[in-house]
């Protein structure tokens, strides 16, 4: 297997940390970045790299990136996997939460790979793996925003795909459908937290219990199916355009395909 330099975000915790993990094992240059660096301590014995970024922030985005082509003189994959789910009525979250998941969710993963893309072009060759998720194809009651950002990574990717092929870079979706992290409960708190008081509060607080329920079960994929795909796209000569793995992804993406729209609205609100 081809050694590779790795960056991969959000290393923290969930997906990330599986991932950083499992290509470090493979032989794999890794360097995991998230915001808070000593969250990722125990992934040094594995020998990942831990560096300390914010994808908000420019000058953190630019700093990472400058440590890596100095130490490494190239990265030729990027995985952008930082991200966070942040529920409730559009009516009841304010626009400064809208634009802070924006931030992270999209705006961040811009800010990346515009940084990143020049040395991959030098090379003329890189993987670019955006963690998306199935919820970037059909969408969850009081989950707008959350999806919004999701539904412009995948259009992202797809203009990215198209910009970089003369240049040898390939750009992969994954699309992960329930995956045991604390996602789920992240939402229902801001879910309920931005009903309280308001003409949505006993709906949210529905849908915020079922997703505490669902998260609380063992449905969910563990973190780690999703990890064994992104090594796969890492791996990959020509990795695939999209993923879709996990629990329930392929059923109610296909359902949301086939389905007239209100139908599927219907499900969806009833899900909890």
């Amino acid at each position: 297997m081809e050694k590779k330099v790795i960056i991969l975000t959000g290393a923290s915790s969930g997906i990330g940390y599986q991932t950083a993990e499992m290509l470090a094992k493979q032989g794999h240059i890794v360097y995991g970045a998230a915001r808070r660096v000593e969250k990722m301590d125990a992934l040094k014995q594995f020998g990942v790299k831990t560096l300390q970024m914010d994808v908000t922030i420019e000058e953190s985005v630019d700093k990472a990136v400058k440590a890596i082509i100095a130490a490494e003189g190239r990265i030729d994959v990027l995985v952008n996997n930082a991200g966070y789910g942040s529920f409730g009525a559009i009516e009841d979250v304010s626009i400064a939460e809208a634009r802070k998941q924006f931030d992270v969710n999209i705006f961040g993963v811009a800010m990346l790979t515009k940084k990143v893309l020049p040395h991959m072009r030098k090379q003329h060759s890189g993987t670019i793996i955006n963690i998306s998720s199935m919820g970037g194809r059909l969408t969850i009651y009081f989950g707008a925003w959350y999806h919004a950002t999701k539904y412009a990574l995948e259009a992202f990717s797809d203009a990215l795909r198209m910009e970089t092929k003369g240049f040898g870079i390939n750009v992969a979706i994954i699309e992960p459908g329930g995956i045991k992290t604390p996602w789920g409960f992240i939402a229902a708190d801001h879910l309920e937290e931005s009903s309280k008081g308001g003409a949505y509060e006993e709906q949210a607080k529905k849908v915020a219990e079922g997703l505490r329920k669902l998260y609380s079960g063992n449905m969910m994929s563990s973190p780690e199916v999703i990890a064994k795909v992104i090594s796969r796209a890492t791996n990959a000569r020509r990795p695939k355009a999209r993923y879709l793995i996990g629990f329930g992804a392929k059923p109610l993406v296909f359902l949301h395909t086939i389905l007239p729209t209100r139908w599927f609205d219907f499900i969806m609100m009833h899900a909890s």
